[in-house]
């Protein structure tokens, strides 16, 4: 008995063939999935490589030359606020005493108050360049 006759296969086998042929490269050790990880290796290294060229124009601008507002907008009061609270409810480490609290949304909000989120907010500006400012720097109302 052949291995196609086991498989309850009989003629015409044209299919089943060709997955025979991808068992036998498996048992033979060889990696069926090694050529995509390679070729997702090349992608993610050329993606890396357009994203450093695209930021190659962008230059950071110093604490001491930073000419944007000390003040947290609303914009970014709520893109923080939602991004933290997001994190929270994926079981981040929370940064203040929790005080019987479980809203995330309520939670971000405190840590908010206290200055306690782990996050920086990036300004980008028409010239380009951008500047860095942490939450404990910014002046939240």
């Amino acid at each position: 008995m052949s291995d196609d006759e086991d498989m309850g296969g009989g003629g015409g086998g044209g299919a089943e063939d060709a997955f025979d042929d991808e068992e036998q490269e498996d048992q033979e050790g060889l990696d069926v999935r090694g050529e995509q990880d390679d070729e997702t290796e090349g992608l993610s290294a050329e993606l890396l490589a357009q994203n450093a060229a695209a930021s190659a124009g962008k230059t950071y601008i110093p604490i001491e030359e930073r000419v944007t507002t000390k003040y947290l907008t609303k914009y970014e009061r709520a893109r923080v606020l939602g991004t933290r609270a997001l994190q929270i409810s994926m079981n981040a480490p929370v940064m203040v005493d929790l005080d019987g609290e479980t809203d995330p949304l309520k939670i971000a909000m405190k840590e908010l108050r206290e200055r306690k989120i782990p996050i920086i907010i990036r300004r980008y500006l028409p010239d380009g360049s951008y500047e860095d400012w942490s939450i404990d720097e910014l002046i939240v109302d």
